[in-house]
């Protein structure tokens, strides 16, 4: 089963509030309401973590802390780079929201494939992904500048 339909399965079976956003592989971030988000997956050792940011944020990694290679986060998430979902469905892989986000009354993020993005309201991503909450996003140095 792909991640896609894993998630939509999970989404569908606990009655979430979403709305599928089918596209040509550049999701039509101006014309809706929701906050963009990102997923990156970063490791200190062989601890690994899905960080969720806002989309115009890079995640702030911590002492020890370092991006994953590419291959170790599509191997860990099941999706291609860009696809990314922010729900973590192994055990060895921690899922971590910007506190920021709590802010938002729905998130956007692909779905598991380059074609179609996902609109879930907040509410219903807290309860349903259950992430851990922090201060973890930081706007990069070239657009503080």
């Amino acid at each position: 089963m792909s991640v896609y339909e894993r998630l939509i399965g999970l989404l569908d079976s606990r009655g979430a509030e979403y709305r599928l956003i089918h596209h040509d592989g550049i999701a039509p971030l101006g014309r809706l309401r929701a906050q963009p988000v990102k997923c990156a997956v970063v490791h200190s050792g062989f601890r690994f973590v899905l960080a969720v940011v806002r989309d115009d944020q890079q995640v702030a990694l911590g002492t020890g802390f370092s991006y994953a290679t590419m291959k170790i986060a599509e191997e860990l998430t099941g999706c291609v780079t860009g696809t990314i979902v922010p729900f973590s469905f192994r055990p060895d892989l921690s899922l971590v929201m910007d506190r920021d986000l709590l802010a938002a009354q729905e998130i956007l993020f692909p779905a598991g494939r380059p074609d179609v993005s996902i609109a879930l309201n907040t509410s219903d991503y807290l309860r349903f992904a259950a992430p851990r909450v922090a201060y973890i996003g930081q706007t990069s140095f070239a657009e503080a500048a």
